[in-house]
């Protein structure tokens, strides 16, 4: 009988411990996730279901083209490599003011032609080299002796080595600490554009030992270090236990997921498959808001979105059609049926929170009369076929690009123009337009430092034709105007130079200005601290779970 006792007691204990490791097992796995996805990139493994999430999975719309920063001017590029590399200087956690990054401290002379930085000493690279003096000179001479083909956004200093507009004469390390930036002339914002993502700090070993493959193997001084990349998959980076701030960053791994459908992406979050979403459509903000487990994060806005009309293309070389589409697109139905009244009408290339923006400049009406008669006078009375080149992922700007796409082209069917839509992968759309290849593009842009010159001058002035000027837009009356809104020391003076500047932009009509946008993003109620920035990537050293 005491046997018997025995083995029954024995039985019920193994039965129970087999059901509790069943438990241990499932414990980790959201609803709805599939093989790899979260519970086998969770950072939470173990039996103890109390333990800290520590993985973050965050959805986003299409893959990095590079993770080189300097080597691109794609936004899903900097999402990530704002985690790899870090800058001279930082910007404030939702807004573009300048604070120290890997320069402590900085001081310029009074006739705005030198810059001292101070270094932060201590520094490593994600390889254990040491950042230092010659670590900055070395990044900033790589990039000054390339060209608009392989490091687009070097334009930003007026160009490259031994080309008239080059600002930066020459960038020297003093001490090992110690970094001087000689210039040609001043440039009010070189502040700002010091602290931009594209300029973050690379190991110059690093560099040197995968050549072009460093744009696969990225290695800088940030929070996160690289660890894989599947491309059209996943990017996957973890925690820098060596970085300098200490206690930071609070996740220990984070995943950026492509997931190209808003859709998709957001029954992935309810799903639990990921934790943090971009993109989210406006159409959904209602669902999110009744989910209990979710909730929504506004971006703060500082975006255009806009139809580039490519201006050394025909029909496009003629201003009275570009001035004739401007007036035939229905912008605020465009902005009723897709952006559900988190967005305003753009006037101008920049938004209006931007500094130096013209409030006098009227809008084009939507007036398919006089779009047809600019059209007649133009030479095109019965209109004219073209390609209509519409992004295939959703953006912030534009969250829903290929329907809004059907929309135009519903438009310009009105007034004799036939659009074709046209789409290619993120990546070609990018490398095509930037040659120029596209009649009539969709793209956008959100604001890398909150001034004016990040707007106008890199967008549309003729320095920035094969960077950024995906139009191919030319006026050097402009060009002259915003040198010298750069080089004026005095902020009211620029504004003034800047309305001017948006006057010549308005009448020429290079772009359809179409929308400035607030993105909205989604998250799982569990996700703390995670700040969006205006510049539209961040870095996640602070972001952690409840």
């Amino acid at each position: 009988m005491r046997t018997k006792t025995f083995k029954m007691l024995l039985i019920s204990i193994l039965a129970i411990s087999m059901f509790l490791v069943g438990c241990s097992g499932k414990s980790n796995e959201p609803a709805g996730s599939t093989e790899s996805t979260k519970s086998t990139d969770s950072g939470n493994s173990g039996s103890d279901e109390s333990a800290k999430k520590d993985t973050l999975v965050y959805g986003r719309s299409g893959d990095s083209v590079s993770l080189d920063p300097i080597s691109t001017t794609e936004g899903e590029t900097f999402k990530v490599t704002e985690n790899i590399f870090e800058t001279l200087l930082e910007y404030g956690d939702q807004d573009t003011t300048v604070n120290p990054g890997l320069a402590e401290e900085w001081s310029v002379t009074d006739d705005g032609l030198s810059y001292t930085f101070k270094l932060r000493k201590g520094v490593k690279f994600h390889d254990g080299t040491d950042f230092n003096a010659e670590a900055v000179v070395f990044n900033f001479n790589r990039w000054m002796n390339g060209n608009e083909e392989s490091f687009p956004y070097y334009s930003m200093f007026g160009g490259y080595k031994g080309e008239e507009g080059h600002v930066i004469k020459e960038v020297k390390a003093v001490d090992d600490y110690t970094v001087q930036f000689d210039l040609t002339r001043p440039q009010a914002p070189f502040l700002k554009n010091i602290a931009m993502s594209p300029f973050g700090i690379a190991s110059p070993a690093a560099v040197e030992k995968y050549g072009d493959k460093f744009r696969e193997n990225p290695v800088g001084t940030g929070p996160f270090k690289f660890v894989e990349w599947k491309q059209n998959d996943r990017i996957t980076i973890e925690k820098n236990t060596e970085y300098w701030k200490d206690g930071y960053p609070k996740l220990n791994k984070v995943i950026f997921r492509v997931i190209p459908e808003n859709t998709a992406r957001l029954n992935a979050l309810a799903n639990g498959e990921i934790d943090l979403m971009d993109g989210l459509n406006n159409s959904d903000e209602a669902t999110v808001l009744g989910n209990d487990n979710l909730q929504i994060i506004e971006r703060p806005s500082m975006n255009v979105g806009y139809i580039g009309l490519t201006t050394n293309r025909k029909p496009f070389d003629n201003k009275l059609v570009r001035q004739a589409i401007n007036h035939a697109v229905d912008k605020q139905s465009i902005i009723d049926a897709f952006y559900g009244g988190k967005a305003d009408a753009a006037v101008n290339p920049m938004p209006s929170s931007i500094e130096g923006y013209n409030e006098a400049i009227e809008p084009y009406p939507y007036d398919l009369e006089k779009a047809k008669a600019l059209l007649k006078e133009a030479g095109y009375e019965n209109g004219f076929e073209i390609d209509l080149w519409a992004m295939p992922v959703a953006r912030p700007y534009m969250p829903e690009a290929q329907k809004v796409a059907e929309l135009i082209q519903e438009s310009l069917s009105k007034i004799g123009v036939t659009a074709n839509i046209q789409s290619v992968e993120w990546a070609t759309y990018l490398d095509k337009a930037a040659k120029g290849e596209f009649d009539m593009f969709m793209l956008g842009w959100t604001g890398d430092n909150g001034d004016p010159d990040n707007f106008l001058y890199t967008l549309l002035d003729k320095d920035s034709i094969g960077s950024n000027n995906y139009a191919y837009y030319s006026n050097d009356e402009l060009h002259d105007i915003l040198i010298q809104a750069q080089t004026e020391p005095e902020q009211e003076k620029r504004n003034e130079l800047y309305r001017k500047a948006q006057e010549i932009i308005h009448d020429d009509a290079p772009w359809v200005p179409l929308v400035h946008s607030t993105p909205l993003l989604a998250a799982a109620k569990d996700v703390a601290n995670y700040l969006p920035h205006p510049t539209g990537s961040e870095a996640l050293t602070n972001v952690e779970f409840k």
